[in-house]
């Protein structure tokens, strides 16, 4: 199969959506092997968007084994700066194939199966609330609630707090 073309627009916007990722896939000096390619269409299937490090010295190499990567697995070349290797295979080029003997589904195929208003944000949840003079009915109110928010026991909205970061590891997170 030949690999995907892609218009420079749509390369520059996905080189810079590939910037703060991180090598999912380590190419060591068996090179290209199939476990190595079947790990990297793994990834290509669950990120669209992934990093490659290729260890080794010669260009022409890497060069190769990137084309190589791209035709095998239909996939789009992105950026190929020193031994980084940018691939992208959008979710339209996969192939649909449901459940391969007795797979489990991906989380994705199993919130799309899911009900429509189940855990998906936002969501509309009736709150009833007890009224403040105790010889009234509670009242029913319609509430929206976002992706960052829940409804606590009491019927009230809460956003969720902001995740703590240790002050140990200040030095990694701005890599």
């Amino acid at each position: 199969m030949p690999a995907l073309k892609v218009s420079s627009d749509q390369r520059a916007e996905l080189r810079s959506q590939a910037h703060a990722l991180k090598p999912v896939v380590l190419v060591g000096a068996e090179g290209l092997t199939d476990a190595v390619l079947s790990e990297i269409k793994v990834h290509l299937g669950a990120h669209q968007l992934i990093k490659i490090r290729v260890f080794g010295d010669e260009r022409e190499e890497r060069i190769a084994i990137y084309e190589e990567i791209c035709d095998k697995l239909n996939a789009a070349p992105i950026q190929h700066i020193g031994k980084l290797l940018v691939i992208w295979k959008p979710e339209s080029a996969q192939p649909a194939v449901k459940a391969k003997r007795g797979a489990l589904p991906s989380a994705r195929e199993a919130a799309e199966e899911a009900k429509p208003g189940k855990g998906r944000a936002p969501r509309v949840v009736k709150v009833v609330k007890p009224s403040e003079i105790p010889m009234r009915k509670p009242k029913a109110k319609a509430v929206v609630v976002r992706g960052n928010e829940r409804v606590t026991q009491g019927g009230n909205i809460k956003r969720a707090k902001k995740r703590q970061t240790s002050a140990k590891r200040s030095h990694q997170s701005s890599k």
